[in-house]
């Protein structure tokens, strides 16, 4: 396979990635269990009837460029 060809399908995996992400989320819920989602810094437990029930606030999540360095104490 020609280098272009595989940077090509390399190009896929976030897309597929989410995909299955969104799968397993509604899989889930469809076998009635619940799912933790973290929503507006806060986690939630859902439920499949679209019910949500406060778990506990979080910090604020935290956007990192690529390619950089952060240090976590």
């Amino acid at each position: 396979m020609k280098d272009a060809e595989l940077d090509n399908l390399e190009a896929f995996i976030p897309l597929l990635a989410k995909g299955a992400m969104q799968k397993a989320y509604l899989d889930t819920l469809a076998s009635g269990d619940s799912v933790l989602e973290v929503i507006n810094d806060t986690i939630y437990e859902v439920f499949a009837d679209g019910t949500k029930c406060k778990i506990k606030d979080v910090a604020p999540s935290l956007h990192v460029e690529i390619d950089s360095k952060v240090l976590l104490k």
